[in-house]
């Protein structure tokens, strides 16, 4: 039986989800109310048979090491495990300077496990995927390296690496375009790309040598996206594999290629819009491929009338267990663990992390609000661009909130 073994870059710093990553790392950034981004990478790793499998950090790590050591416990009796790795700078005094070098200095572990194919993945991504079928595939098309492919719309091609194929072998890529402004579309479907996930499959000795190559490259970022997919590409030993294929059980119509890079925080706010409709653009409640994540041990949310009678109301949104909601309006909002929204307070289209208090009044609007957050009595958020500069809290370009860590918004 081939071996296999996973690797998941978790070494990113996020700038453009600060201030979300300005006391973790990117993919430690709460998600969906109770995860982090890094479970969904693992959870498709891990519903995929894979059990070996190390996570390569770097960035303002201690948050992510944590949740990775509390949750990801594996059957070592088994030889199973998931364990974080951080840089070690085992090739001199040096950190990762790349996605490849991380990779470089991390060779031991390859050595160590001695497997024949590597499925080397990121890890702040929110989809689903079977990677074993991406694997069989790769097996099968005698490529060094395969790289995971989605459809996208032609005109959204600069926003992504795209992949042209060869047209006499569909299989293979010929050429890897970063951010194109005019590509063609693909021959089955004229108006649509394939863009790269960033997840890919390699035959691991063609890996090995890569990446020592690499290392000495003149010019080269030692990135797996930039330099190390397009020298397979040049070599033509590199090949694509297609999401359309790849079959998720439990997967609707409505969310089976789903795949969303949530890189900036427009971005990240517009995935927790896709968890909250009614038939969800990307569904949570999948039992046949779970995301996985910590089980705190708390009691479940609790939705009760204020001292006044008033009765609480919740539409089209998430809310995480510990939480209680006391007479206040819930609306299009993801709301994590142990929060507390009291009497007459209104919260719409907002995602509120873990421990936060909206008091008596208040109202949060459009806005994102890190842990322990406090809105006082009669406090907003959300309602006027000018007052939210006012006060030094970032704004995105399309007008969501962010409020930092710990931060308490009084009232005018």
């Amino acid at each position: 039986m081939s071996k296999y073994f996973g690797i998941v870059l978790a070494g990113g710093e996020g700038k453009r989800l600060m201030p979300l990553t300005e006391d973790r790392a990117k993919p430690a950034v709460p998600f969906g109310g109770q995860y982090r981004l890094i479970d969904f990478a693992l959870s498709n790793l891990v519903n995929s048979g894979l059990r070996q499998i190390v996570v390569l950090t770097q960035y303002k790590s201690h948050s992510l090491d944590r949740h990775i050591s509390q949750v990801w416990r594996m059957n070592g009796i088994l030889g199973s495990y998931i364990t974080s790795v951080p840089a070690q700078q085992r090739l001199g005094k040096r950190w990762y300077q790349g996605s490849a070098d991380a990779i470089l200095q991390s060779l031991n572990l390859i050595y160590d496990e001695r497997p024949d194919y590597i499925v080397v993945v990121g890890a702040d991504h929110v989809y689903r995927m079977d990677f074993d079928q991406m694997i069989d595939a790769h097996i099968a098309s005698g490529a060094d390296a395969t790289v995971a492919a989605i459809r996208q719309p032609i005109s959204l091609a600069d926003q992504f690496g795209v992949i042209d194929i060869d047209p006499e072998q569909p299989t293979r890529i010929r050429e890897f375009l970063e951010k194109p402004k005019a590509p063609e579309g693909l021959p089955d479907s004229p108006n649509e790309v394939l863009a790269s996930m960033g997840n890919y499959v390699f035959t691991t000795q063609a890996l090995i040598d890569e990446v020592r190559r690499d290392e000495d490259r003149p010019g080269s970022n030692h990135d797996m996206g930039g330099d190390i997919i397009p020298a397979f590409v040049e070599r033509g030993t590199a090949g694509v594999y297609d999401m359309k294929l790849n079959t998720v059980p439990g997967a609707s119509a409505r969310d089976r290629y789903y795949w969303r890079d949530v890189g900036t925080i427009d971005s990240y706010f517009e995935a927790h819009q896709d968890l909250i409709s009614v038939l969800p653009v990307f569904n949570l409640y999948n039992q046949e491929w779970p995301i996985f994540t910590q089980q705190v041990n708390m009691p479940p949310a609790k939705f009760a009338r204020d001292a006044r009678g008033t009765l609480s109301t919740v539409i089209d949104s998430i809310v995480a267990g510990g939480s209680v909601i006391s007479g206040a309006h819930i609306e299009r909002s993801v709301l994590g663990a142990n929060g507390i929204v009291e009497s007459g307070a209104h919260v719409s289209d907002s995602i509120v992390f873990d421990n936060a208090r909206i008091k008596p009044g208040a109202t949060v609007r459009r806005a994102i609000l890190d842990k322990n957050v406090v809105v006082e009595a009669g406090a907003s958020v959300g309602l006027s661009r000018e007052a939210d500069a006012a006060r030094g809290y970032v704004i995105t370009p399309s007008g969501i909130t962010l409020v930092g860590k710990g931060t308490v918004v009084k009232a005018p």
